[in-house]
């Protein structure tokens, strides 16, 4: 660091409330993007705030990250990106604090002082009302003087107890000294009284517009001092000119970047493209996704009806084909729709996602926070993948667009986003599970995402439940005022389920902006269940499935192989039914489908392991000639395949141990309902589904007991019971389907920004 900064031509150093955090939004982008970009600049920030206090502008990706940190009116001082004192600076400062107590002791016989409730390190600030002040001043400052304290006052309102011979202009001048700078590179910059001490300690320096008039009377007379007319970084960028301090042929003097701007009035920016690409020797073909429950043909169903916008996702960019960068996604379903590559190295995709994604946040998104691998070299991996899509989605909006931001892999996009773009709507939906505050912050960059989540105009999630998480993250990460609430019932279940709520926050202000919130959880796509239901070779898989389990119940559970799943409890849990129920043998059969994680993901191995083996035990165990206890197909199948083991099946058997919502409850339901069935939907309740899928059975899936009490309940269960309980089901999943969710989506996007606008930085 130190030989950097020995190298720089100018150290803006700049008091932050109403100077560096202020100014109209293209002079704030303009002297960010210069500081950011420029490598001969040194920031430092010299601030009445203590470190705490500092933590969440850290976090904003808006802002350019300093060098240096001068904190606590001078009291602390600290690296920029270690956060550790800079030493023996720190230690000196130290030494001449009598501390908190003997100062807050000495103070507390004043009745016109009033200790300020925020951080403090090293002194002890207080409000005070100047006509009950006056007649205690000089009792006050002589109490100060027997603590070895100085006194500093502002605004006519606050007063500071500070060790001896420090204030910002004292502490900056030592760091000064220490760093080997020559003094003509520093400016420094501020506006109000607490700022005098860097202008009587010789720096040049700027009074930003709308200063204090006690600083601009301190400093009328001041040589190498401005007084600006620009409010904020208008000043400082005055200041910048006036004193010459860049050259005229510098390339980085502060210009406002420019973007191509796009046509698409919605951006849809998802890690993944909408098709897959599967090579036949030169030729590339395009076929539908093959998951069976994944959120892409959800989404893509939103462009129906001739609705236009584009489709940016990742496309990995081999030497020897080079895909075009922009097309039509189908030209006969969705014409108005353009698919954008953002072109990734393999390796990067094996990095960002299949890695990163799955090993460090996946794990502790899902509570299990114990294998999350964190590397910081993956996050910075992660970090420019998010640059290029949040590029890419720039230069696709039309002005005023909305840009529908899509899961986890893209918590880092909505900051450079607002960056480049502060015109468009940011909307995120949080398609996983979003955890507690004691889970969230074990990640080593939690400050940063929650800084760049914050840059959105609204951010959805599947339940309240989630909903509460994340405010309660934000909450302890930085000062949060929470706007507006609303009641979960009669929409979700309260107290019914492990994830219930009654009551969810859809507004805070935090960070310095505003930011919507709201509960959706993804509905699924009817049409399609109904067309892939008509289709003859579905109705003659139905009938073969019917022939080949019957007289049996078949009990079917479709899922990834992930340990959130719950796939092996389950396994265990069913062998544990047919070990105390003999009378089960023969009359039902589980059918486990288990769709493969991807080669790369190597945690996923030992687990296939262990569920195969499990699969292999309990049919070694209770097979006979005539009966197969569990069929297990570790393979994707295709959807029409999927639907007709919905529609064949007695019982819906989904148990994960953590789950954002879960589509394959609500495709169950759905076919079920077509068909007029009475299949019985036993659900986790830790799944998100849980808390709004109202007629399930609900299970523990941590509970081996439940697991196979509330299945036997399921089985056994009389057809008037299950018919009312799905129709209940189906009622629910027709309402609020795909389409519905797409538009009460898109609809809370711009009811929470018709008023305020984009939530544009600082």
């Amino acid at each position: 660091m130190l030989a950097k900064v020995m190298s720089n031509r100018l150290v803006l150093a700049t008091d932050l409330d109403g100077t560096f955090l202020a100014g109209n939004l293209q002079q704030r982008q303009s002297l960010y993007r210069l500081v950011d970009q420029h490598p001969e600049i040194c920031l430092i920030w010299i601030t009445g705030r203590a470190l705490e206090a500092v933590m969440p502008l850290l976090a904003d990706p808006a802002l350019p990250r300093p060098d240096f940190l001068v904190c606590d009116v001078g009291a602390t001082v600290l690296d920029g990106q270690s956060l550790q004192p800079i030493q023996p600076l720190q230690s000196r400062i130290a030494a001449r604090w009598p501390g908190e107590r003997s100062v807050a002791e000495a103070m507390n016989v004043f009745p016109g002082l009033r200790r300020q409730e925020v951080p403090q390190e090293r002194r002890c600030s207080y409000y005070y009302e100047p006509g009950a002040f006056a007649e205690q001043r000089e009792q006050i400052e002589r109490a100060a003087r027997d603590l070895g304290c100085d006194v500093l006052y502002s605004a006519e309102r606050y007063l500071d107890i500070l060790p001896p011979h420090t204030n910002k202009g004292r502490t900056l001048s030592e760091l000064v000294r220490f760093l080997k700078l020559p003094r003509v590179c520093v400016l420094v910059a501020g506006d109000t009284l607490n700022d005098l001490s860097m202008y009587e300690v010789g720096f040049r320096g700027v009074c930003v517009g709308g200063s204090e008039p006690a600083l601009l009377e301190a400093t009328a007379e001041r040589d190498g001092v401005l007084h600006a007319e620009g409010l904020g970084c208008g000043g400082i960028l005055e200041a910048i000119e006036h004193f010459g301090l860049l050259p005229a042929d510098d390339p980085h003097r502060p210009a406002v970047e420019r973007l191509r701007r796009g046509e698409s009035e919605l951006v849809m920016v998802y890690h993944r493209l909408p098709y897959e690409e599967v090579r036949e020797g030169d030729q590339i073909h395009l076929r539908p996704p093959s998951s069976p429950n994944g959120i892409i043909p959800s989404l893509l169903s939103l462009f129906g009806g001739g609705r236009s916008g584009s489709w940016v996702a990742w496309s990995v960019d081999e030497s020897q084909y080079r895909p075009p960068m922009r097309f039509v996604v189908d030209r006969q379903c969705y014409p108005n729709l353009t698919a954008v590559r953002v072109p990734l190295i393999k390796a990067e995709v094996d990095t960002y996602y299949k890695r990163f994604s799955k090993e460090a946040f996946w794990p502790m998104l899902h509570t299990f926070w114990e294998r999350a691998r964190f590397r910081d070299d993956d996050w910075q991996t992660f970090q420019r993948v998010n640059r290029r899509f949040a590029e890419v989605a720039a230069a696709e909006a039309a002005a005023g667009a909305t840009v529908w931001l899509h899961d986890y892999n893209l918590w880092m996009v909505p900051g450079r986003l607002r960056e480049l773009r502060p015109d468009v709507r940011i909307a995120f939906f949080h398609h996983t599970y979003f955890p507690s505050t004691d889970i969230f912050n074990v990640v080593p960059w939690r400050r940063e995402i929650l800084g760049s989540l914050l840059c959105c105009d609204y951010i959805g999630f599947h339940i309240p439940r989630q909903v509460e998480n994340f405010v309660d993250v934000v909450r302890g990460a930085m000062p949060t005022e929470v706007l507006a609430r609303e009641n979960c019932a009669p929409r979700f279940l309260t107290y019914g389920c492990a994830v219930g709520l009654d009551q969810m926050t859809t507004r805070l202000r935090a960070g310095g902006r505003e930011v919507g919130l709201g509960a959706h959880p993804v509905g699924t796509d009817l049409a399609r269940i109904r067309s892939t239901l008509a289709q003859p070779a579905v109705r003659n898989g139905i009938e073969k499935l019917r022939r080949e389990i019957s007289p049996r119940k078949l009990v079917l559970s479709v899922e990834r192989l992930d340990y959130t799943k719950g796939t092996l409890e389950k396994l265990r849990a069913f062998e544990h039914l047919l070990e105390s129920r003999s009378d089960l043998h023969g009359q039902v059969t589980l059918v486990a489908i288990c769709v493969p994680a991807a080669k790369e993901m190597t945690v996923y191995r030992q687990l296939q392991v262990q569920i195969e083996q499990a699969v292999g035990r309990i049919n070694g165990r209770y097979a006979r000639l005539d009966w197969t206890p569990v069929r297990f197909f570790a393979r994707p199948l295709p959807f029409d395949e999927v639907v007709a083991h919905y529609a064949a099946a007695d019982v819906m058997w989904i148990t994960p141990l953590r789950d954002g919502l879960n589509l394959v409850a609500k495709e169950f339901v759905a076919t079920q309902g077509i068909e007029g069935g009475h299949g019985v939907l036993v659900l986790s309740e830790f799944a998100g589904a849980g808390a709004e899928l109202k007629g399930a059975l609900l299970t523990n899936p941590h509970d081996q007991t439940d697991l196979g009490a509330t299945l036997a309940q399921a089985l056994a269960m009389g057809r008037t019971e299950a018919e009312d309980r799905l129709r209940q089901l189906y009622a629910i999943v027709e309402e609020f389907d795909v389409n519905r969710w797409g538009r009460d989506f898109l609809e809370a996007v711009r009811h929470s920004t018709q008023f305020t606008g984009p939530s544009v930085s600082r």
